[in-house]
């Protein structure tokens, strides 16, 4: 995402990044507690991943997240009046990267004095489902966030092998 907001930056999209909470909590970044902790964990996250954004940080209840729909990945685009424009239950750059291109060439045809009128549309966008990936990242979190995914949802695929986690220290 930070590819997109990189893209973009210069049309006048700004991009935020807010964290909410660990979705998969385990020993490494355990449930949060307090504060500290999760401005601790949201620090973690911006090395590790590289994210470039601003990282907004929800409070400890979760009060945004909660507000913009709960889900655990999910992307919205806002217009310049606060309006939301585009929600998704999962954030996928192809799906953004389509989205933020159809809103700016709304602003082209708006100044070549093109009349509009604003309509909903629902669509079904695909991303991409890499499990081995998922469960390698999900290693960040520590055994316990792993083991609890697997009582969950079920096995890992068969090439996932827990010594495929870097050795990494405790975030608390």
């Amino acid at each position: 995402m930070n590819a997109i907001a990189d893209k973009y930056a210069e049309d006048g999209v700004a991009s935020v990044f807010l964290y909410s909470n660990e979705a998969h909590p385990g020993e490494h970044f355990p449930h949060l507690t307090s504060m500290e902790q999760k401005f601790r964990h949201a620090a973690a996250l911006r090395d590790e991943l590289g994210v470039s954004r601003p990282i907004l940080v929800d409070a400890l209840d979760g009060a945004c997240h909660r507000a913009y729909g709960s889900m655990p990945n999910m992307t919205w685009i806002f217009n310049r009046a606060g309006q939301a424009i585009y929600k998704s239950d999962w954030t996928d750059a192809n799906s953004v990267d389509n989205a933020l291109a159809y809103y700016l060439d709304i602003s082209r045809r708006r100044k070549d004095r093109e009349t509009l009128a604003p309509f909903t549309v629902e669509r079904l966008d695909y991303r991409n489902a890499d499990r081995l990936a998922f469960f390698k990242g999900l290693t960040r979190n520590g055994r316990q966030a792993v083991d609890d995914f697997i009582k969950a949802f079920g096995p890992p695929p068969s090439e996932f092998r827990w010594e495929d986690k870097d050795s990494a220290d405790d975030a608390d």
